[in-house]
Protein backbone atom coordinates (compact mmCIF):
# COMPACT_ATOMS: atom_id res chain seq x y z
CA UNK A 1 0.00 0.00 0.00
CA UNK A 2 3.03 2.32 0.64
CA UNK A 3 4.57 1.42 -2.35
CA UNK A 4 1.84 2.12 -4.18
CA UNK A 5 1.01 5.61 -2.72
CA UNK A 6 4.73 6.56 -3.55
CA UNK A 7 4.83 5.18 -7.19
CA UNK A 8 1.75 7.44 -7.53
CA UNK A 9 3.49 10.20 -6.41
CA UNK A 10 2.11 10.78 -2.99
CA UNK A 11 4.48 11.94 -0.45
CA UNK A 12 4.08 9.39 2.66
CA UNK A 13 5.17 9.56 6.13
CA UNK A 14 4.82 6.34 8.32
CA UNK A 15 4.73 5.85 12.12
CA UNK A 16 4.44 2.61 13.69
CA UNK A 17 5.93 0.18 16.40
CA UNK A 18 8.11 -2.98 16.31
CA UNK A 19 7.75 -5.08 19.44
CA UNK A 20 11.45 -7.03 18.31
CA UNK A 21 14.33 -6.31 16.94
CA UNK A 22 13.11 -9.03 14.06
CA UNK A 23 10.29 -6.87 13.56
CA UNK A 24 12.04 -3.56 13.14
CA UNK A 25 14.62 -5.19 10.81
CA UNK A 26 11.39 -6.77 8.81
CA UNK A 27 10.27 -3.36 8.42
CA UNK A 28 13.34 -1.79 6.65
CA UNK A 29 12.64 -1.75 3.24
CA UNK A 30 9.62 0.25 3.85
CA UNK A 31 11.90 3.38 3.95
CA UNK A 32 12.09 3.33 0.21
CA UNK A 33 9.23 4.42 -0.30
CA UNK A 34 8.67 7.03 2.57
CA UNK A 35 9.20 10.65 2.77
CA UNK A 36 9.74 10.33 6.42
CA UNK A 37 9.54 7.13 8.48
CA UNK A 38 9.21 6.85 12.22
CA UNK A 39 9.49 2.91 14.11
CA UNK A 40 9.57 3.33 17.75
CA UNK A 41 10.28 -0.03 19.86
CA UNK A 42 8.52 -1.02 22.39
CA UNK A 43 9.13 -3.83 24.79
CA UNK A 44 6.11 -6.89 25.46
CA UNK A 45 6.21 -6.62 28.75
CA UNK A 46 6.02 -3.05 29.62
CA UNK A 47 3.12 -3.35 26.88
CA UNK A 48 1.27 -6.32 28.61
CA UNK A 49 1.53 -4.32 32.03
CA UNK A 50 -0.45 -1.33 30.45
CA UNK A 51 -2.79 -3.52 28.83
CA UNK A 52 -3.31 -5.19 32.57
CA UNK A 53 -3.91 -1.73 34.19
CA UNK A 54 -6.89 -1.39 31.75
CA UNK A 55 -8.57 -4.73 32.59
CA UNK A 56 -10.64 -2.99 35.42
CA UNK A 57 -11.69 0.30 33.46
CA UNK A 58 -13.58 1.02 30.28
CA UNK A 59 -10.81 1.34 28.30
CA UNK A 60 -10.23 -2.22 26.00
CA UNK A 61 -7.24 -3.57 26.98
CA UNK A 62 -5.41 -4.26 23.48
CA UNK A 63 -5.42 0.02 23.45
CA UNK A 64 -3.39 -0.47 26.43
CA UNK A 65 -0.95 -3.18 24.25
CA UNK A 66 -0.56 -0.86 21.66
CA UNK A 67 -0.06 2.40 23.03
CA UNK A 68 3.38 3.61 23.21
CA UNK A 69 4.22 7.59 24.71
CA UNK A 70 6.92 7.86 22.69
CA UNK A 71 5.12 7.26 19.30
CA UNK A 72 2.52 9.60 20.87
CA UNK A 73 5.28 12.18 21.03
CA UNK A 74 6.27 11.31 17.98
CA UNK A 75 2.89 11.76 16.31
CA UNK A 76 2.25 14.73 17.86
CA UNK A 77 5.39 16.39 16.67
CA UNK A 78 4.86 15.36 13.11
CA UNK A 79 1.52 16.82 13.14
CA UNK A 80 3.46 20.00 13.51
CA UNK A 81 6.00 20.10 11.51
CA UNK A 82 3.94 19.31 8.34
CA UNK A 83 0.80 20.12 6.49
CA UNK A 84 -0.35 16.65 6.07
CA UNK A 85 -3.83 16.21 3.12
CA UNK A 86 -4.69 13.18 4.75
CA UNK A 87 -4.27 10.37 7.59
CA UNK A 88 -4.75 7.01 7.32
CA UNK A 89 -4.98 4.67 10.09
CA UNK A 90 -4.53 0.83 10.00
CA UNK A 91 -6.63 -0.94 12.40
CA UNK A 92 -8.39 0.24 15.87
CA UNK A 93 -5.53 -0.11 17.95
CA UNK A 94 -3.90 2.67 16.20
CA UNK A 95 -6.26 5.09 15.99
CA UNK A 96 -6.14 6.23 19.42
CA UNK A 97 -2.58 8.17 18.46
CA UNK A 98 -4.25 10.31 16.03
CA UNK A 99 -8.24 10.19 17.26
CA UNK A 100 -8.04 13.97 18.44
CA UNK A 101 -7.31 15.30 15.54
CA UNK A 102 -9.86 17.07 13.50
CA UNK A 103 -8.07 19.58 11.35
CA UNK A 104 -6.95 16.61 8.80
CA UNK A 105 -9.09 14.47 6.71
CA UNK A 106 -9.07 10.95 8.40
CA UNK A 107 -9.89 7.60 7.02
CA UNK A 108 -9.85 4.58 9.53
CA UNK A 109 -8.73 0.85 7.94
CA UNK A 110 -10.28 -1.10 10.74
CA UNK A 111 -9.19 -4.29 7.86
CA UNK A 112 -11.23 -6.64 10.46
CA UNK A 113 -13.36 -5.85 13.06
CA UNK A 114 -11.39 -6.88 16.27
CA UNK A 115 -14.40 -6.85 18.84
CA UNK A 116 -15.27 -9.75 17.20
CA UNK A 117 -12.82 -11.70 16.80
CA UNK A 118 -12.23 -11.26 20.78
CA UNK A 119 -15.88 -12.15 21.24
CA UNK A 120 -15.16 -15.36 19.46
CA UNK A 121 -12.62 -16.45 21.33
CA UNK A 122 -14.48 -16.52 24.50
CA UNK A 123 -15.96 -19.34 23.13
CA UNK A 124 -13.62 -21.86 22.53
CA UNK A 125 -12.42 -20.91 26.13
CA UNK A 126 -12.82 -22.09 29.62
CA UNK A 127 -14.07 -19.88 32.72
CA UNK A 128 -13.10 -17.54 34.26
CA UNK A 129 -10.94 -16.79 30.94
CA UNK A 130 -13.86 -16.79 28.76
CA UNK A 131 -15.58 -14.44 31.13
CA UNK A 132 -12.04 -11.95 29.90
CA UNK A 133 -12.56 -12.42 26.46
CA UNK A 134 -15.87 -11.54 26.26
CA UNK A 135 -15.52 -8.62 28.64
CA UNK A 136 -12.48 -7.18 26.25
CA UNK A 137 -14.95 -7.74 22.68
CA UNK A 138 -17.49 -5.69 24.48
CA UNK A 139 -15.41 -2.59 25.48
CA UNK A 140 -13.46 -3.04 22.05
CA UNK A 141 -16.91 -2.93 20.31
CA UNK A 142 -18.36 0.19 22.15
CA UNK A 143 -14.78 1.97 21.37
CA UNK A 144 -15.17 1.02 17.68
CA UNK A 145 -18.25 2.87 17.47
CA UNK A 146 -16.90 6.25 19.23
CA UNK A 147 -13.74 5.75 16.79
CA UNK A 148 -16.38 5.46 14.03
CA UNK A 149 -17.49 9.29 14.47
CA UNK A 150 -14.06 10.83 15.26
CA UNK A 151 -13.37 9.39 11.49
CA UNK A 152 -14.43 10.39 8.04
CA UNK A 153 -14.64 6.95 6.10
CA UNK A 154 -13.45 3.69 7.65
CA UNK A 155 -13.08 0.42 5.68
CA UNK A 156 -12.63 -2.93 5.94
CA UNK A 157 -11.57 -5.88 3.81
CA UNK A 158 -14.22 -8.36 3.21
CA UNK A 159 -18.07 -7.45 2.69
CA UNK A 160 -18.97 -9.46 5.35
CA UNK A 161 -16.73 -6.91 7.69
CA UNK A 162 -18.34 -3.89 6.66
CA UNK A 163 -21.74 -4.98 6.99
CA UNK A 164 -20.77 -5.94 11.26
CA UNK A 165 -19.35 -1.89 10.71
CA UNK A 166 -22.48 -0.91 9.00
CA UNK A 167 -24.43 -2.79 11.51
CA UNK A 168 -23.13 -0.52 14.43
CA UNK A 169 -25.54 2.02 12.87
CA UNK A 170 -22.61 5.46 13.66
CA UNK A 171 -23.98 7.09 10.02
CA UNK A 172 -20.52 6.95 9.17
CA UNK A 173 -19.62 6.42 5.65
CA UNK A 174 -18.07 2.87 5.05
CA UNK A 175 -15.67 1.75 1.95
CA UNK A 176 -14.14 -1.66 1.00
CA UNK A 177 -10.94 -2.57 -0.78
CA UNK A 178 -9.66 -6.16 -0.36
CA UNK A 179 -6.34 -7.15 0.27
CA UNK A 180 -4.33 -8.19 -2.50
CA UNK A 181 -1.35 -11.06 -3.03
CA UNK A 182 1.85 -11.04 -5.00
CA UNK A 183 1.06 -13.75 -7.81
CA UNK A 184 4.33 -13.38 -9.24
CA UNK A 185 5.90 -14.37 -6.12
CA UNK A 186 3.39 -17.19 -5.03
CA UNK A 187 3.47 -19.20 -8.29
CA UNK A 188 3.06 -22.66 -8.94
CA UNK A 189 6.12 -24.91 -8.86
CA UNK A 190 7.53 -26.96 -11.17
CA UNK A 191 8.59 -29.92 -9.27
CA UNK A 192 5.68 -33.03 -8.36
CA UNK A 193 3.87 -32.89 -5.34
CA UNK A 194 3.72 -35.90 -2.68
CA UNK A 195 0.13 -37.32 -3.62
CA UNK A 196 -0.74 -38.11 0.29
CA UNK A 197 0.15 -34.76 1.66
CA UNK A 198 -1.23 -31.72 3.43
CA UNK A 199 -0.35 -28.29 4.23
CA UNK A 200 -1.21 -25.29 7.01
CA UNK A 201 0.54 -22.27 6.90
CA UNK A 202 0.45 -19.94 9.73
CA UNK A 203 1.75 -18.05 12.75
CA UNK A 204 1.87 -20.82 15.22
CA UNK A 205 1.82 -18.54 18.45
CA UNK A 206 -1.84 -16.76 17.13
CA UNK A 207 -4.57 -19.01 19.14
CA UNK A 208 -6.64 -19.33 16.02
CA UNK A 209 -4.08 -20.97 14.25
CA UNK A 210 -2.90 -23.78 17.15
CA UNK A 211 -6.74 -24.22 17.73
CA UNK A 212 -7.73 -24.93 14.68
CA UNK A 213 -4.45 -27.27 14.05
CA UNK A 214 -4.87 -28.96 17.39
CA UNK A 215 -8.64 -30.11 16.43
CA UNK A 216 -7.48 -31.33 12.58
CA UNK A 217 -4.63 -33.25 14.61
CA UNK A 218 -7.21 -34.97 17.07
CA UNK A 219 -10.68 -35.24 14.39
CA UNK A 220 -9.33 -35.48 10.94
CA UNK A 221 -5.67 -36.96 10.80
CA UNK A 222 -6.52 -39.95 12.45
CA UNK A 223 -9.16 -40.91 10.00
CA UNK A 224 -6.97 -39.98 6.88
CA UNK A 225 -4.35 -42.16 8.70
CA UNK A 226 -6.87 -45.01 8.50
CA UNK A 227 -7.70 -44.80 5.17
CA UNK A 228 -4.37 -43.59 3.73
CA UNK A 229 -1.46 -44.88 5.78
CA UNK A 230 1.12 -42.37 4.27
CA UNK A 231 -0.75 -39.42 4.34
CA UNK A 232 1.85 -36.52 6.01
CA UNK A 233 0.66 -33.39 7.67
CA UNK A 234 3.06 -30.80 7.61
CA UNK A 235 3.00 -27.36 9.90
CA UNK A 236 4.16 -24.44 8.97
CA UNK A 237 4.98 -21.35 10.55
CA UNK A 238 6.56 -19.56 13.24
CA UNK A 239 6.91 -19.48 17.28
CA UNK A 240 5.16 -23.16 17.61
CA UNK A 241 4.24 -23.42 21.37
CA UNK A 242 5.30 -26.81 23.09
CA UNK A 243 1.37 -28.08 22.53
CA UNK A 244 2.33 -27.98 19.52
CA UNK A 245 6.01 -29.08 18.82
CA UNK A 246 4.48 -31.76 20.73
CA UNK A 247 2.46 -32.95 17.57
CA UNK A 248 5.95 -34.19 16.24
CA UNK A 249 5.32 -37.26 17.94
CA UNK A 250 2.71 -38.25 15.68
CA UNK A 251 3.97 -40.53 12.97
CA UNK A 252 2.90 -38.38 9.39
CA UNK A 253 2.92 -35.09 11.18
CA UNK A 254 5.77 -32.87 11.16
CA UNK A 255 5.94 -28.84 12.81
CA UNK A 256 8.80 -26.84 10.87
CA UNK A 257 8.76 -24.20 12.50
CA UNK A 258 10.11 -20.84 11.11
CA UNK A 259 11.27 -21.75 7.42
CA UNK A 260 13.44 -19.39 4.95
CA UNK A 261 10.47 -20.14 2.28
CA UNK A 262 7.27 -21.33 3.09
CA UNK A 263 6.64 -21.94 -0.88
CA UNK A 264 8.98 -25.35 -0.93
CA UNK A 265 6.95 -26.87 1.15
CA UNK A 266 3.26 -25.48 0.76
CA UNK A 267 4.11 -26.31 -3.17
CA UNK A 268 4.83 -30.12 -2.62
CA UNK A 269 1.30 -31.05 -0.88
CA UNK A 270 -1.79 -31.98 -2.94
CA UNK A 271 -3.92 -29.72 -0.68
CA UNK A 272 -3.18 -26.87 1.98
CA UNK A 273 -6.37 -26.71 4.77
CA UNK A 274 -7.50 -23.53 6.63
CA UNK A 275 -10.05 -25.17 8.77
CA UNK A 276 -9.93 -21.75 11.37
CA UNK A 277 -13.36 -21.40 13.10
CA UNK A 278 -11.91 -18.01 14.57
CA UNK A 279 -11.81 -16.05 11.56
CA UNK A 280 -12.29 -12.43 10.59
CA UNK A 281 -11.66 -10.89 7.21
CA UNK A 282 -9.08 -12.31 4.72
CA UNK A 283 -6.92 -14.94 5.70
CA UNK A 284 -3.62 -14.34 3.45
CA UNK A 285 -2.83 -18.23 3.92
CA UNK A 286 -5.92 -19.15 1.60
CA UNK A 287 -4.62 -16.31 -1.08
CA UNK A 288 -1.54 -17.48 -1.22
CA UNK A 289 -2.07 -20.97 -1.26
CA UNK A 290 -4.43 -20.58 -4.46
CA UNK A 291 -1.85 -18.23 -6.08
CA UNK A 292 0.28 -21.43 -6.12
CA UNK A 293 -1.75 -23.51 -7.69
CA UNK A 294 -2.51 -26.10 -4.21
CA UNK A 295 -6.04 -26.77 -3.93
CA UNK A 296 -7.73 -25.27 -0.79
CA UNK A 297 -10.29 -26.75 1.61
CA UNK A 298 -11.50 -24.18 4.52
CA UNK A 299 -13.80 -23.76 7.27
CA UNK A 300 -16.70 -22.02 5.97
CA UNK A 301 -15.84 -19.17 8.58
CA UNK A 302 -12.58 -18.42 6.65
CA UNK A 303 -13.83 -18.72 3.13
CA UNK A 304 -16.17 -15.72 3.87
CA UNK A 305 -12.68 -13.33 3.63
CA UNK A 306 -11.84 -14.57 0.29
CA UNK A 307 -13.63 -13.45 -2.79
CA UNK A 308 -14.27 -17.07 -4.49
CA UNK A 309 -17.12 -19.57 -5.58
CA UNK A 310 -16.87 -23.13 -2.64
CA UNK A 311 -16.92 -25.65 -4.85
CA UNK A 312 -15.59 -23.92 -7.72
CA UNK A 313 -12.42 -22.67 -6.98
CA UNK A 314 -12.24 -23.39 -3.15
CA UNK A 315 -13.99 -25.93 -0.84
CA UNK A 316 -15.46 -25.21 2.49
CA UNK A 317 -16.52 -27.71 4.86
CA UNK A 318 -18.08 -27.64 8.85
CA UNK A 319 -17.19 -31.03 10.36
CA UNK A 320 -14.27 -33.69 10.44
CA UNK A 321 -16.30 -35.81 8.00
CA UNK A 322 -16.46 -33.11 5.03
CA UNK A 323 -12.54 -32.63 5.68
CA UNK A 324 -12.49 -36.29 5.28
CA UNK A 325 -14.19 -36.65 2.43
CA UNK A 326 -12.75 -33.27 0.50
CA UNK A 327 -9.18 -34.32 1.28
CA UNK A 328 -9.46 -38.07 0.00
CA UNK A 329 -11.30 -36.93 -3.33
CA UNK A 330 -8.30 -34.66 -3.81
CA UNK A 331 -5.95 -37.63 -3.36
CA UNK A 332 -7.85 -39.73 -5.18
CA UNK A 333 -9.02 -37.91 -8.18
CA UNK A 334 -6.00 -36.04 -9.45
CA UNK A 335 -8.17 -34.46 -12.44
CA UNK A 336 -10.17 -32.89 -9.35
CA UNK A 337 -7.29 -31.83 -8.09
CA UNK A 338 -5.75 -30.11 -11.07
CA UNK A 339 -9.49 -28.32 -11.62
CA UNK A 340 -8.92 -26.41 -8.26
CA UNK A 341 -5.78 -25.65 -8.95
CA UNK A 342 -6.28 -23.64 -11.87
CA UNK A 343 -9.40 -22.44 -10.84
CA UNK A 344 -7.90 -21.05 -7.45
CA UNK A 345 -4.76 -19.47 -9.40
CA UNK A 346 -7.45 -17.81 -12.07
CA UNK A 347 -9.56 -16.38 -8.67
CA UNK A 348 -6.75 -15.12 -7.23
CA UNK A 349 -4.95 -13.34 -10.61
CA UNK A 350 -8.59 -11.80 -11.17
CA UNK A 351 -10.12 -10.88 -8.01
CA UNK A 352 -7.27 -10.62 -5.29
CA UNK A 353 -4.35 -9.15 -7.32
CA UNK A 354 -2.79 -5.93 -5.55
CA UNK A 355 -3.31 -3.15 -8.62
CA UNK A 356 -7.26 -4.59 -8.46
CA UNK A 357 -7.25 -3.77 -4.56
CA UNK A 358 -5.59 -0.53 -4.64
CA UNK A 359 -7.70 1.48 -7.62
CA UNK A 360 -10.54 0.45 -4.49
CA UNK A 361 -8.46 1.90 -1.82
CA UNK A 362 -7.75 5.10 -4.21
CA UNK A 363 -11.53 5.69 -4.44
CA UNK A 364 -12.17 4.83 -1.05
CA UNK A 365 -9.08 7.97 -0.40
CA UNK A 366 -10.53 10.09 -2.61
CA UNK A 367 -14.35 9.30 -1.00
CA UNK A 368 -12.83 10.47 2.56
CA UNK A 369 -11.33 14.05 1.17
CA UNK A 370 -14.86 14.84 -0.30
CA UNK A 371 -16.92 13.68 2.36
CA UNK A 372 -13.93 16.23 4.91
CA UNK A 373 -14.26 18.53 2.07
CA UNK A 374 -18.23 18.19 2.28
CA UNK A 375 -17.90 18.75 6.10
CA UNK A 376 -16.24 21.66 5.93
CA UNK A 377 -18.15 23.96 3.61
Amino acid sequence: MVKYLHEAGHKVTVASLARSAEEADASEGIKDYCDDYVLCRVDNIVQAARMGLRLFTREPSSMGFFYSSKLQKEVHRLLAEKNFDLIVVFSSTAAQYVSHVSHIPKLLDFCDMDSQKWLAYAKFKSWPVSMGYHLEGTKLEREEKILCTQFDLCTCATGFEVDTLEGYNTGVASGFFPNGVDFTFFTPGDADYDRRSISFVGRMDYYPNEECVISFCKKVFPVLQKKYPDVTFTVIGAAPPANIMALNDIPGITVTGTVDDIRAYVRKSAVMVTPLEIARGTQNKILEGMAMGVPVISSHTAARGVDAVIGKHILAASSPEEYVAHISNIFDNETERDRLAKAGRDRVVTHHNWPRAMELYAKAMDECLAIAQEKNR
